[in-house]
């Protein structure tokens, strides 16, 4: 039996009325700058307040490949359930003020294996994918996801499930990290601009 993943957290971290939710996000990605739409990237999941201007930069450069992508796998860190692997949804639909987006379930079940499975408990109430999904929507003509709540787990595990659906131009790839929280301002700038020189170089 299909069911709609309801927002969790639509009025908290970001406005849960449209038309108040698509001009603050409107007015971030104006603010952005256009650049090379990319196969994946890592955006920021926490308040639109805070992280908005960061996460627009990013989804501005999908401006250009906007009827091109079709599918959206998005992983993000589990923060409400604690979970080992990977957990995929059962839901048809994401909801969010902006409208339902389709989940991608044929290509779900290209993935489940003993690491991989569904649970739509660790969905339920977590933010990080959620917050991505405005900003999708506002930037992608039409499209699906497979929304994937990552855990306790390894990243050659991580690496086989992307490899499963890294597709071509018509598949993008969204991590939804802040990477860390506690750290001063000045240690995190070390660690975050050394994790950038990794990414960018494919370490």
């Amino acid at each position: 039996m299909n069911f709609i993943r309801q927002p969790a957290v639509a009025g908290m971290f970001y406005p849960d009325h449209p038309q108040e939710l698509r001009k603050e996000l409107e007015a971030y990605l104006k603010n952005s700058c256009l650049e090379k739409a990319p196969k994946a990237m890592v955006v920021p999941h926490a308040g639109t307040i805070y992280s908005g201007p960061i996460a627009a930069q990013a989804y501005q450069t999908l401006r250009s490949k906007a009827e091109q992508i079709k599918t959206v796998i998005l992983l993000g860190p589990a923060h409400r359930v604690a979970l080992e692997g990977i957990a995929a949804s059962s839901a048809s639909h994401f909801k969010t003020p902006l409208g339902d987006i389709p989940v991608d379930q044929e290509k779900i079940s290209l993935i489940q294996n003993s690491y991989v499975g569904i649970l739509d408990q660790a969905h339920e109430e977590e933010h990080s994918l959620e917050v991505q999904l405005p900003f999708l929507q506002l930037v992608l003509k039409s499209f699906s996801i497979v929304p994937l709540v990552v855990g306790e787990t390894t990243p050659e595990i991580v690496a086989q499930v992307l490899e499963k659906l890294w597709g071509g131009p018509e598949t993008l790839i969204v991590i939804s990290s802040d990477l860390s929280h506690y750290l001063d301002y000045k240690t995190a700038q070390i660690l975050d601009r050394d994790c950038a020189d990794k990414i960018e170089h494919f370490d």
